[in-house]
């Protein structure tokens, strides 16, 4: 049996430890039989393994990925997200019962911010625009391209304003506002939404005395201590290949990690091609328009996995010059950071900060 995990820019292959899949019972986790979850969430699937003797149940996990969806999910017509992006401009009143839809939303203002607006989850209309929401039959031309853009913009007061959640003494108001300043703009925190979601599954398990464990969701990971052989986790970045699958991929690299949150985003699987000219997922929230530099992927290991979810947006959305721009500005946030790019005579290169290679198993 062997935890080793295979993390590509998009989706996640896992090898899963031995034993029985579970999702409807209750297990008590010990060091010989690892309690291990899996099922869907958020539109892909989730994988949950821990080596400790805790009380968890599959209902328990369940229920915070369901109320998660209800809150972030905008697939689901009575969740939060969809209710605030089909209402007018005017107040949006809302109640967050768990705190996941202003933990997302606060984060995101900070990573949009710290990014410079690399990373704006008010790019939903012009992702929706160039057909990446629904297809479409022509790419927009710059007058259609030019007036979505004037719906983007995550700053305070643009086109949404985030209202204090606390009273004058602190205590926190059970309803909470947003003032929505243009009824057409819209949120969508895909880049992040599932990195929040594994941090707070690991929260619980740690909550519950855990110490070993493996969450995963769409391909986010955070991990802490050993799996079952009593190895650190180990998780395989695959090499962008263009046209590849969870099939057919082939792995760059192979790291180790402890205690660690890992993400990784690319533009070689995710495009459409119309006329001979290929479009990439990855929308430049500045310039609205599908990126065209020479990073393939990008892959951030953080202390928790929302940050390290959104800045590998972030840096799909900047570059590979303005990233390690930004990586020697921002020491601050402790990242071990992973880039694949093509030079310019199109041959692949690798870019890493220092400590990353002391994660790579040789």
């Amino acid at each position: 049996m062997t935890n080793r995990i295979f993390l590509p820019a998009l989706a996640l292959f896992f090898a899963a430890c031995s034993g029985s899949q579970n999702t409807e019972t209750s297990i008590q986790s010990n060091p010989n039989q690892p309690l291990e979850f899996y099922g869907n969430t958020q539109g892909t699937t989730f994988s949950v393994i821990c080596n400790d003797s805790v009380n968890i149940t599959s209902e328990e996990i369940e229920n915070i990925l369901h109320n998660f969806d209800l809150a972030l999910s905008a697939y689901i017509p009575n969740s939060t997200i969809t209710e605030l992006n089909e209402a007018p401009a005017g107040v949006f009143v809302y109640r967050d019962s768990f705190n996941y839809f202003n933990r997302c939303y606060i984060l995101s203002q900070q990573m949009w911010q710290i990014s410079n607006g690399a990373f704006d989850p008010s790019v939903y209309p012009l992702v929706d625009g160039w057909g990446f929401m629904k297809d479409v039959e022509n790419v927009p031309d710059s007058a259609t391209v030019d007036s979505l853009r004037a719906l983007v913009g995550f700053g305070k007061g643009i086109n949404f304003t985030f209202h204090s959640h606390t009273d004058s003494i602190g205590n926190i108001i059970p309803e909470f506002k947003i003032t929505k300043h243009n009824g057409r703009a819209k949120l969508d925190f895909n880049a992040i939404a599932q990195g929040i979601a594994v941090d707070v599954i690991a929260e619980k398990l740690e909550a519950k005395g855990a110490d070993n464990y493996f969450v995963e969701i769409g391909g986010e990971i955070r991990v802490k201590g050993k799996n079952s052989e009593g190895n650190f986790w180990t998780i395989g970045i695959d090499k962008p290949i263009e046209g590849s699958t969870s099939e057919d991929r082939e792995l760059q690299e192979i790291i180790q990690l402890d205690n660690r949150s890992v993400a990784t985003s690319g533009s070689y699987r995710k495009f459409y091609e119309k006329a001979g000219i290929k479009y990439s997922h990855t929308i430049d929230p500045k310039t609205g328009y599908p990126v065209r530099h020479s990073l393939l992927s990008a892959t951030v290991v953080a202390e928790n996995c929302g940050i390290a979810d959104a800045l590998a947006t972030a840096f799909m959305v900047m570059g590979t010059d303005k990233s390690i721009q930004f990586l020697n500005e921002h020491p601050e946030l402790n990242l071990d950071v992973y880039l694949i790019f093509t030079n310019d005579k199109g041959r692949m290169e690798i870019f890493t900060t220092k400590d990353f290679e002391a994660l790579i198993v040789e």
